[in-house]
């Protein structure tokens, strides 16, 4: 008769730099597309937990950023697909949420996470599109009189954090000059000031773009021109954009080549959903960093 072996409780700790091996493995199981050097940039910039079977390996993932003193974002909850079912999931969003506190916490949930995020008190207050794709060139997009597009310089940055921050509603003067360190930027100006910006990194089996701001208007020509700009530059490689929905271009990206190929639920904690849900009178944010730091 065999022996069967009843597997112990996991045990919990931080998350360390030693651990991104082993949670990139994690990522690639679940088919994700995170490098090693993803996960180092958004450990870098936040904190989290890991979750350890017997043998002391990791076995699931809960990663949290702070922003401010009042809002935070969480992400890369990740277990094992031989290990679900066990509530480990849940356990380390426990353990992430009691850090966060009061603060203000948005997430962006998969279909299998959302019923687990609304039992611990999140709530739907939209969703994120994620588009991706070879582009074989840029469609050139003209800017009102006045206005053009150059490079971002170390002089911009107070400027690009109190832009990213207002359009987010998150406070991101810890999160921009990390994502500097490993981006490329443009910023929007007109009149001297700069009205928008957008970012490039490299990220997973290509590029990402993101974020992207800038202001509201009816034809949202320059947030198409901020995102054109990089789509033309860097024609033929694979480029990755996640578009909050309310940003009304999908049709556009699908039509560049930018092919839409999933969609996630953007949920609220410890605020009412509909404080989130609705449009923003000026600067808007065409694309979001990730969908781990929002």
């Amino acid at each position: 008769m065999s022996e069967i072996r009843i597997k112990k409780a996991p045990a919990y700790r931080a998350f360390r730099s030693s651990d991104i091996v082993a949670a990139h493995a994690l990522s690639i199981a679940a088919g994700w597309p995170h490098r090693a050097e993803d996960w180092q940039l958004m450990f870098d910039t936040g904190n989290g937990f890991v979750a350890l079977d017997d043998n002391g390996e990791v076995i699931g993932t809960a990663l949290y950023w702070k922003c401010g003193e009042n809002q935070g974002t969480l992400g890369l909850v990740i277990v094992a697909p031989e290990e679900q079912g066990r509530g480990i999931g849940r356990k380390l969003m426990e353990l992430v949420l009691e850090e966060l506190g009061n603060r203000v916490s948005f997430l962006y949930a998969t279909p299998a996470g959302k019923a687990l995020y609304e039992k611990l008190g999140f709530e739907a207050c939209g969703t994120v599109d994620q588009h991706q794709g070879t582009v074989g060139s840029g469609q050139a997009v003209m800017l009102p009189a006045g206005e053009q597009l150059r490079p971002l310089t170390a002089d911009d940055v107070p400027q690009v954090i109190e832009l990213a921050s207002r359009a987010s509603g998150l406070d991101r003067s810890e999160t921009i000059p990390a994502l500097l360190d490993v981006a490329q930027g443009v910023v929007l100006e007109g009149s001297g000031e700069i009205m928008g910006f957008s970012l490039f990194r490299r990220f997973g089996r290509g590029y990402a773009l993101g974020p992207v701001v800038a202001p509201q208007s009816p034809d949202d020509r320059r947030a198409k021109a901020l995102i054109d700009h990089w789509l033309a530059k860097y024609a033929g490689e694979f480029v990755r954009i996640d578009v909050p929905g309310c940003a009304g271009l999908n049709d556009w990206l699908n039509g560049l080549g930018m092919t839409g190929v999933d969609t996630a639920v953007r949920m609220v904690r410890n605020e009412p959903a509909e404080q989130h849900s609705g449009k923003p009178s000026i600067y808007r944010v065409f694309g979001i960093i990730n969908q781990a730091m929002g």
